[in-house]
């Protein structure tokens, strides 16, 4: 891996035999495409899914592997199913990483169950509160999907409702997408503070053709990015890169990994920057403070 511009194409992810993955968002997409690769490279993958039929039509899509899949049932945008999918996963055993991915964009305002603006519940909240719940059982790391969209997120952690503000659908989704690299720096700095040998890695998968443009969002704006990401974008195979090597190669923690092109639209892995918001330690250690407000979960170790 080397800086941007100077990258050479990146795919050789080295055998996960005897370990196990669980990836959230995983039917479709980016989230697909990692739980194939790592599945084909030897390891066990738990998909999570909100959707029984589309989890079990990703299996499908999969295909066969030298590991194997399994689908498991998880909205992460209610607590509760959060709960519960993680009561169940260590049920089951250690798991080696986690793939925090599945998240939703643009849409209009509304709630989670939980009385949380929907897009901070579904690609952050969740997310932070399955991570917290998993950590005892963690043995290797957590990978925070991020979105370049966090350079534009303004976090203001005591109006996250947007009761002050008038609702910006993508507004409220780069917030979210800033709060998982609040997330990302603030887990990495508890964990090296705690002594702990796991790590917080992130990545994002720069413009890649997925149905999160063309499922979310208002229906002029969401034709609009799914015809542009269609047009300019990677194929989710390649678009997954950043993620699969966040997750699998020797990288030390808080390690962010995008697209090596300009403008980080495009390419294959490399260490890539983050806004000012996104390294701020205060605001990282507040983020963490509300989320687990929001949350009722709380740092385990």
């Amino acid at each position: 891996m080397t800086r941007a511009g100077r990258a050479t194409p990146w795919s050789a992810v080295p055998r996960q035999d005897g370990r196990r993955f669980v990836v959230t968002g995983a039917n479709s997409g980016v989230g697909l495409e990692t739980a194939r690769t790592l599945a084909q490279r030897g390891a066990h993958v738990v998909l999570a899914c909100r959707n029984a039929d589309k989890g079990a039509a990703a299996v499908r899509d999969i295909g066969r592997v030298d590991g194997s899949v399994e689908v498991a049932s998880l909205d992460v945008s209610d607590l509760s199913s959060v709960r519960r999918f993680a009561a169940e996963v260590v049920a089951g055993g250690d798991v080696d990483v986690l793939v925090n991915n599945a998240g939703i964009l643009g849409v209009p305002f509304s709630r989670s169950v939980d009385g949380i603006e929907l897009q901070l519940a579904t690609n952050h909240v969740g997310h932070f509160a399955l991570a917290n719940l998993l950590l005892p059982r963690l043995t290797d790391r957590v990978v925070v999907v991020s979105s370049q969209s966090h350079r534009s997120g303004d976090l203001q952690l005591d109006d996250l409702d947007w009761e002050r503000r008038g609702y910006s659908p993508y507004g409220a989704y780069g917030a979210s997408k800033l709060a998982n690299l609040l997330f990302l720096a603030e887990l990495q700095r508890r964990l090296t503070a705690a002594g702990s040998t796991l790590r917080a890695t992130g990545a994002h998968p720069g413009s890649t053709a997925t149905g999160i443009t063309s499922s979310s969002g208002p229906g002029l704006f969401a034709w609009v990015g799914s015809w542009g990401h269609g047009l300019v974008g990677m194929k989710p195979s390649q678009g997954a890169m950043p993620t699969l090597y966040a997750a699998t190669m020797d990288v030390p923690g808080n390690t962010y990994l995008g697209p090596h092109r300009l403008h980080e639209m495009n390419g294959w892995p490399v260490g890539v920057g983050r806004s000012r918001s996104a390294i701020d330690p205060d605001l990282a250690r507040a983020a963490w403070a509300r989320s687990e407000e929001l949350s009722g979960v709380t740092w385990p170790l």
